[in-house]
C-alpha cells in the first residue's frame, strides 16, 4: 500500500506512449541466505532481530533485458553472478567461495504506468541457478519501485524472495539496485508533407488592394471601407453618390456641408434666423432693436423708447424743458460757506421735481462747483455736500432716487476767472443736466 501511495503522489512524466521500449539494465545485487533461513527456522521476529549481523549480504553484479508487454507489465530477463559459499540444503558447507550464476525470467506488474515518475511493481516468474556442478530451479516473487528519470532512462529497486523448485536450491532473498536505459531511440511517427495548394492569381484591375469579386468599383481605385469605391473628400460617401465630391459633407445633405443660407457663418442647423444674417451670440439672428429706432439694443441707451442715433437711441428732450432746468439751476442759493439751501431756491427746485415726475424717462445729473477761495480739499467736500443737498430736496418731492446722480467737482471746473469777484461768483454754482439715458 505504501508503494501505491508513493506512485499516486508522483508527478506525471512527459511521455506519450507508456509501453516500455526494449531496454538494458545493470544491477548491483545482494543475496541473503541467512535471513531466509532465520525466518523459516525461528520466525520473522527473530530474523528481524538478527538482521544487522554482518556477513549476511553477498554482493554480485547482474544484467537485464527489459521489454514492455503492455502499459502495466514488463518482461524482464536477468542474468546475475556472485562469489559466495552456497548453503546447499542437507549438505555441509564447503568452507570456501565459488561462483554462483542465476538467470530469471520475470514479469514486473506495474501498479502505475510509465507516465509517472515513480511506479511500484510486483515481480514473479521462474529462474535457474548453477553453483559448481549443481543445477537447480527456483521461483522469484517480490516487489519493487521504478523511477522514471526521462523518456529513455530509469532506476529500478527490487527485492525478491527466491523459493526453490529443486532440492539443491536454497531459500534466499535477492535485493538489487539497477540503472536502465532504452536500447533504441523512440520512433517518431512519419509525417506526411501537407499538400501545397495551387496558387490562383487574384484579379484587381484598379490596383486598390480589393479583389474584383469584392470591389463595387473594380475599374476605379477606392477604399476598403466603401467596398473599393473612391471618396475624394473623405466624408464616407462615394463620389458617385456625393453631390459635393470635393468638399466633405454629410449624408443627409447628399455629401455636401450643412448650408448657411444667409452667409453669416452660422450653419442653418444652428441658425434661428437662417434667412437673415446675424451673430452667434443671438444664435444667428441680428442684434435686436426693440424700439425700432434703427439703433440696436446693444448700442441703444433707451432700448424700449425710440430715439435718434446721435442721442444714443433716446428721444431728444424738448429745448424748452432744458431751458427751464438751466434757469432753475441759476436760482439755487446756499448759506455762505455752507450746504444749507436758502428758501429762495425752493421754487426753482420744485419746478425741476415737477418736470422729472412728469417724464418717466428723464434723469438728472447734479454737479456742485466752488471758486478757489480756501483750501481745495474743503472746497471739494463743500461741492459734494451742496450737490447732495439739492438731490435730497428733489427726492423729498417724490422723485425716484434712481433718477438722480449727485457729484461734486470742487474748484476744478471753473467757468470764469477766479481773480475777480464776478468770476468767483459764477464759479460758485450747481449745474443741473437733464437726460433720458
Amino acid at each position: 500500500m505504501c508503494f501505491l501511495a508513493v506512485g499516486l503522489a508522483a508527478t506525471t512524466f512527459g511521455q506519450t506512449a507508456y509501453v516500455r521500449r526494449p531496454s538494458f539494465a545493470m544491477h548491483l545485487f545482494f543475496d541473503d541466505f541467512q535471513t531466509a533461513s532465520d525466518i523459516r527456522s525461528s520466525g520473522l521476529a527473530t530474523a528481524l532481530k538478527n538482521y544487522s549481523a554482518s556477513g549476511r549480504l553477498k554482493a554480485g553484479l547482474g544484467f537485464s533485458y527489459i521489454k514492455g508487454i503492455s502499459e502495466h507489465a514488463d518482461f524482464v530477463a536477468t542474468g546475475s553472478g556472485s562469489f559466495l559459499e552456497y548453503p546447499i540444503p542437507n549438505q555441509p558447507l564447503e568452507g570456501y567461495n565459488r561462483f554462483l550464476m542465476e538467470v530469471a525470467a520475470t514479469v514486473n506488474v506495474k501498479l502505475l504506468t510509465d507516465k509517472y515518475v515513480v511506479s511500484p511493481f510486483l515481480t514473479t516468474g521462474v529462474g535457474a541457478s548453477k553453483f559448481g556442478g549443481y543445477y537447480g530451479a527456483f521461483i522469484p516473487v517480490g516487489v519493487g519501485l521504478q523511477f522514471n528519470l526521462s523518456d529513455d532512462a530509469f532506476l529500478l529497486v527490487n527485492s525478491q524472495y527466491r523459493m526453490p523448485v529443486t532440492e539443491l536450491v536454497n531459500y534466499h532473498f535477492y535485493h538489487s539496485v539497477g540503472f536502465g536505459a532504452n536500447l533504441f531511440p523512440k520512433k517518431e511517427p512519419a509525417t506526411k508533407p501537407l499538400p501545397v495548394p495551387a496558387i490562383v492569381p487574384v484579379k484587381d484591375r484598379d490596383g486598390d488592394g480589393i479583389v474584383d469579386s469584392l470591389d463595387k468599383c473594380p475599374d476605379v481605385a477606392g477604399v476598403a471601407a466603401l467596398q473599393g469605391c473612391p471618396d475624394k473628400d473623405g466624408d464616407g460617401i462615394t463620389d458617385a453618390d456625393d453631390k459635393c465630391p470635393d468638399v466633405a459633407g454629410l449624408a443627409r445633405y447628399n455629401g455636401c456641408p450643412v448650408p448657411d443660407t444667409d452667409h453669416d457663418g452660422i450653419n442653418d442647423e444652428n441658425d434661428k434666423c437662417p434667412a437673415v444674417a446675424g451673430v452667434a451670440r443671438y444664435q444667428g439672428c441680428p442684434i435686436p432693436d426693440t424700439d425700432g429706432d434703427g439703433v440696436n439694443d446693444e448700442e441703444d441707451k433707451c432700448p424700449s423708447i425710440a430715439g435718434p442715433a446721435d442721442n444714443f437711441g433716446c428721444p431728444v428732450i424738448d429745448k424748452k424743458v432744458i431751458d427751464k432746468i438751466n434757469i432753475a439751476a441759476k436760482n439755487i442759493f446756499f448759506s455762505t460757506g455752507s450746504s444749507k439751501l436758502l428758501p429762495t431756491s425752493f421754487k426753482s427746485l420744485n419746478e425741476v421735481a415737477k418736470i422729472l415726475n412728469a417724464n418717466s424717462s428723464y434723469k438728472l445729473d447734479i454737479e456742485g462747483h466752488t471758486d478757489n477761495t480756501g483750501k481745495a480739499d474743503k472746497n471739494q467736500l463743500l461741492s459734494e455736500a451742496r450737490a447732495k443737498a439739492v438731490a435730497v430736496y428733489i427726492q423729498n418731492k417724490k422723485v425716484d432716487t434712481a433718477k438722480l446722480i449727485a457729484n461734486g467737482y470742487g474748484q476744478d471746473k471753473p467757468v470764469a476767472d477766479n481773480k475777480t469777484s464776478a468770476g468767483r461768483s459764477k464759479n460758485r454754482r450747481v449745474e443741473l443736466k437733464v437726460k433720458n439715458y
